[in-house]
Order: C-alpha cells, then sequence, then structure tokens
C-alpha cells in the first residue's frame, strides 16, 4: 500500500559520500506521488551539488537559515509548518549530536526544533564512529524523545572499514518511510465517508451547489486508511483523486448521497459526515433550459432529506460524525446541531476566513462530543485529517469499552 502519494516529505542532507544515494531516493519519493523538499547542510554541498537535487525534486533546494528572500527572512518557519515528516539521510554523526543536545546552528537543525512533523533519521558513518558510545549515547537519547533510526546497514564502506554505519539503500528507506504514514488505530473496522458538494438541478445545465471542493473529506477517507481501516468514500463531483487503497461511490444529488449512504450502511463501524450536501432543493427541475427573460425569477425551495439525522435516529447506527461549517456562534450551533441529529461527535470549522475553510489546503476544526472538546489548530488538511482520525479513534473506543 502506497501511503506517501500527496504526503509532504522535507529530506535532509548532511555531510558524507553516502549524500550521493540520496539522489536516487528523491527520485523514488517523487514517483511515489509525495511532494520533496530538500535542505542541505554545507557539508553536504560538498558531495552533491543543490542543482542535483533541484531538478529532482522539482523543487528550489534550501540551505541558509538567515534567507532573505524566503517568506521575509521566516523561511524555516513555513518549511518547519510545510512538513508530514522530516527524513535526514544521509544523518553524520555531528548532526545526530546536535540533534541530541538540541542545537540550532544551520538551516537544517532549526527546523528539526522548529517542526512538530515526526523525524527520521539513516545514519552514515565510519563503523568505529558508530560504535563509539557518545553517538551510541546521543542515539539513545533521540529514541527516547520519539526520533527514529533507520538503519544503519552493515558492510563494506568507503573507507576499506567493514561494520555497521553504511546508510539504508534508497529502496529500503522509502518503504520505512512509507510504513511510517501507516498506523493500527482504526485496523480492520469499516468506515463511510462522504465529501464534497451536492448539486441539485434548476434546469438542464443550472444547478444550485456551493463551494465545498471536498478536499477535506479525501483527506479524512486517506487517514483513515492509514489508519488501517476498510474505506468508503461516497463523492459529490469534485477534481480529486481517489486515494489510494479507498473504495470510491460517485453521486451528485443529495438524494443519491442519502441513498448510498443508506444502501452501505450495514456493517459500517464508523460514518463521517464531511459531505456539505444541499440544505434546500428546488421543488421541481425545468425540463430543458429556462430562457432568460426580462422578468424576475423565483425558484421554489423545499428542504432536503437530514442524511445525518435520519441515521442518528436510527436504534443501531454507527458511531456517527458529523461536520459543520459556521461563519458566527461556531460552538452554540455546531453542538445544537451534534444534539439534535444524535451524532456522537461533530467537527466544526469557521468559514468565510480567506486562510482556512473551503477551496483552500488548510483548516482548523474544534470537535466536539457530549464532555468534552479539542482543537485542532491550522494546518494542511492532511495533517488536520490524521488529528482527527486520531480523536475519533479514542473516542469510538471509549464508546466500545463496557461500562462498569
Amino acid at each position: 500500500m502506497n501511503f506517501l502519494a500527496g504526503k509532504r516529505v522535507l529530506l535532509g542532507i548532511t555531510g558524507g559520500i553516502a549524500a550521493y544515494k540520496s539522489a536516487e531516493f528523491v527520485r523514488q519519493l517523487v514517483k511515489s506521488g509525495a511532494e520533496v523538499r530538500v535542505v542541505m547542510t554545507a557539508g553536504a554541498q560538498a558531495f552533491v551539488t543543490p542543482l542535483t537535487f533541484q531538478a529532482l525534486s522539482g523543487n528550489p533546494v534550501h540551505h541558509e537559515l538567515l534567507d532573505e528572500t524566503a517568506e521575509a527572512g521566516m523561511g524555516h518557519i513555513e518549511l518547519a509548518k510545510w512538513a508530514d515528516r522530516i527524513l535526514i539521510a544521509p544523518t553524520s554523526a555531528n548532526f545526530i549530536a546536535k540533534l541530541a543536545h538540541g542545537l540550532a546552528d544551520d538551516l537544517l537543525s532549526t527546523l528539526c526544533l522548529a517542526s512538530d512533523a515526526p523525524i527520521l533519521v539513516a545514519p552514515a558513518m565510519n563503523q568505529q564512529m558508530w560504535a563509539n558510545s557518545q553517538t551510541q549515547a546521543n542515539i539513545k537519547h533521540l529514541q527516547q524523545h520519539n526520533i527514529e533510526i533507520l538503519g544503519p546497514g552493515i558492510g563494506e564502506q568507503t573507507c576499506g572499514d567493514f561494520g555497521a554505519g553504511r546508510m539504508l539503500e534508497p529502496a529500503e528507506l522509502t518503504q520505512q518511510l512509507n510504513l511510517s504514514f501507516s498506523n493500527q488505530l482504526l485496523s480492520g473496522l469499516n468506515i463511510l465517508v462522504t465529501a464534497g458538494p451536492t448539486r441539485e438541478a434548476i434546469d438542464a445545465v443550472r444547478y444550485i451547489s456551493n463551494r465545498s471542493s471536498g478536499k477535506m473529506g479525501y483527506a479524512i477517507a486517506s487517514a483513515a486508511r492509514e489508519a488501517g481501516a476498510n474505506v468508503t468514500l461516497i463523492s459529490g463531483p469534485v477534481n480529486l483523486q481517489t486515494p489510494d487503497g479507498v473504495a470510491r461511490i460517485d453521486v451528485e444529488t443529495v438524494e443519491q448521497m442519502g441513498q448510498c449512504v443508506f444502501d452501505h450502511l450495514a456493517g459500517q463501524h464508523i460514518l463521517i459526515g464531511s459531505a456539505a450536501v444541499a440544505d434546500y432543493v428546488p421543488s421541481s427541475s425545468f425540463q430543458g433550459k429556462m430562457k432568460k427573460s426580462a422578468n424576475n425569477l423565483s425558484i421554489e425551495l423545499k428542504p432536503s432529506i437530514d442524511i445525518m439525522k435520519e441515521v442518528g435516529n436510527m436504534p443501531d447506527r454507527p458511531f456517527t460524525v458529523g461536520f459543520a461549517a459556521e461563519t458566527e456562534h461556531v460552538e452554540q450551533y455546531a453542538q445544537d446541531k451534534r444534539q439534535r441529529k444524535h451524532m456522537d461527535m461533530i467537527a466544526a470549522n469557521q468559514v468565510g476566513i480567506s486562510d482556512r475553510g473551503f477551496e483552500v489546503d488548510d483548516n482548523s476544526l474544534d470537535v466536539y462530543w457530549s464532555g468534552g472538546q479539542r482543537h485542532l489548530a491550522l494546518a494542511h488538511k492532511n495533517k488536520i485529517a490524521r488529528q482527527l482520525v486520531a480523536v475519533i479513534s479514542e473516542r469510538y473506543e471509549k464508546r466500545q469499552a463496557p461500562s462498569g
């Protein structure tokens, strides 16, 4: 299963002859669908030129801590927020010591401190340097701080020595990084996700819809699949690729979406209703195309079916997670919606703000359930989706736990 598609990987390269292998690693990451940004230390540039990695990644290579052209001199903060994973390959003994002691004297070490993304390191050094007690103490310190160590491999080294210290091969690094995105939070569960807008016909060429891009719902479906779930995605009209390993069903109207949800509800453990469905639909649809005239035009609307409310009223309903997009009084309206529709959780976001919500890549959510809430701060929708899936897993387990 390829979990790398669409992921943001920040590759750090430090000084060492193994830096030449990192070029092939970048090529494999890009081939897997990942977006790659490369950060090189001064030592790394002595072995391989930044131009090589710019050509392979399709993005400029970063190497200066104080770069006036990068986000008004704060480029390291932007990179730190951007990354889903930070992988340093090769990682020299010197850089391992920097990480272990929290130093920040260049771009790569600084962004490692400034990012909340998981960090993985692939050591590469002489076998005696790897075996040195100081290096081993630094490695243990990194592991205690949840930094994952990939390798090193054992074999013949450039200096002629034989032993542990070789950087893992690019194919193995790609596999390990791919696995880092997989978890078993929802292993074996069946999850139904709705996403995107609906379209309600006015005539043969016009319709009522909304600004939903479907990005949040698709990110949730992908995150649930990463968490080991069997995911069915019911999607309104969007221009998005189906997440790897997800079964997708396309619909257009709210009635079609509702019928599809009810048809596939049996055997589902969790329903996540992130679709922005129409609250009102035309009472009737004109057959053919209405011609323009000088007269005012009135279109009569009627309430649409309320999918989440109907599911919430079912006696054996799955664990239900709804969404609320509000422009004001977010908590009040979201909590009211959750209670009226008997949902286990609701994820609310404020729309009408340029940097989040509809038609953009970032979002923030406030998640509510009976007796609790969780704030998911502004971040890329892929990150928000993984955080939301973790909260859903936590709440689902609590509901399933026997009382008493």
